[in-house]
């Protein structure tokens, strides 16, 4: 019965720790990003958007900052003598100067390009790209071979929440990856950062100014609600373990009855002097449901209470907030006193129909 209860206390506490972080994660991150990218003509091909997108889309009045990443056909790597082969999956993006503002993201290490360094070779590494290739400093004296040229690492970013796809990139200028690396300019990811009581009309609107020729080409997403599927997907787990924690509570029951079968018959004389003495039947039967409930009232707060110390443990674990709440144990204590006193309900009725002169038999 602890076990169960337990188990019930615990999944429900994490869910809703988790639950709680999401939400502060969201809310501190806002839910006022928006992105543009190609989506696919009807014949199955990838587009490309104008070149103009970024600065068209800028345009729309409750925008507050628009910026853009592009293609750029080129691998990085530590040092020139390291295999092709080897490119340990980053990505190389031309990124426009105020994409880290528009993103509300930051360097841990350096800075991010601005307009003189987005001409020259210097290129900005994610968070994962870094510890990848093992580079801890931003102060341009660590180079990189990227597109056959020393491009000098002048910033680190912090991991992205809303931009993860950015974390294991290598950013360089849109102008050295043109003129350098000859890419050919287009936008691949639009991040539009708006006002956010304007969003929905803002979102209604960007595939068109996007790419007012094709707007069906033009994808529009909205980073969080990644976030809040991440959010659904646990609640499925969450109510998987709860069926699994109800199962053991039931087994606990059906073990409370079993202990309080054996009961009965160990107790025989017991009963039978009680009934000797003037007791009723309603009264044994009282007697053995009381006693179920108490076993399953002590199981189901030691439960509640070790289920409440594996969330906060667990929760602090992952650096969340605990969220247990006070009904929530006292319901799970209350069902487990529901089980208790049903599970009693056999042994008590088979106890209460024992006659005196059979049941003193036995002593």
């Amino acid at each position: 019965m602890a076990l169960g209860v337990a188990t019930m206390v615990a999944v429900l506490g994490i869910s809703s720790s988790s639950r709680a972080q999401l939400v502060a994660e969201i809310d501190a991150l806002g839910t006022n990003l928006l992105t543009v990218a190609p989506g696919q003509s009807f014949a199955g091909q990838t587009v490309t958007l104008p070149k103009s997108a970024t600065a068209m889309v800028a345009r729309i009045g409750p925008v507050l900052g628009a910026s853009a990443i592009g293609d750029v056909s080129a691998s990085v790597y530590r040092s020139n003598f390291i295999s092709p082969a080897n490119t340990e999956a980053i990505t190389v993006y031309a990124a426009d100067t105020n994409l880290l503002s528009t993103l509300e993201g930051r360097t841990s290490q350096g800075q991010f390009l601005n307009r003189a360094t987005s001409h020259y070779p210097a290129v900005v590494l994610g968070a994962a790209a870094a510890a990848a290739l093992g580079i801890d400093r931003a102060d341009g004296s660590t180079v990189v071979w990227l597109g056959n040229q020393w491009f000098s690492v002048v910033g680190i970013l912090e991991p992205l929440a809303l931009a993860p796809e950015l974390d294991r990139s290598a950013l360089i200028g849109f102008p050295v990856a043109e003129t350098v690396l000859h890419a050919d300019g287009s936008p691949v990811q639009i991040y539009v950062r708006t006002d956010p009581t304007s969003v929905t009309a803002v979102q209604s609107v960007l595939a068109a100014t996007a790419d007012p020729a094709a707007p069906q080409d033009a994808a529009v997403a909205n980073p969080t609600d990644a976030l809040t599927a991440r959010a659904d997907a646990s609640a499925a787990f969450q109510s998987l373990f709860l069926a699994l924690g109800a199962v053991a509570l039931i087994v606990g029951g059906i073990g409370i009855a079993n202990v309080m079968v054996i009961a009965v018959l160990e107790r025989r004389g017991e009963i039978g002097l009680r009934r000797a003495l003037g007791a009723q039947r309603a009264h044994i039967g009282i007697q053995f449901v009381a006693e179920a409930a108490l076993l399953a009232a002590i199981g189901g707060a030691s439960g509640s209470i070790l289920g409440a110390a594996a969330t906060a443990t667990y929760a602090t674990a992952r650096h969340w907030h605990t969220v247990v709440s006070l009904p929530l144990l006292l319901v799970a204590i209350a069902l487990a006193l529901l089980v208790g006193a049903t599970a009693g309900l056999y042994p008590a009725l088979r106890a209460s129909r024992l006659s005196p002169s059979e049941a003193l038999r036995t002593v």
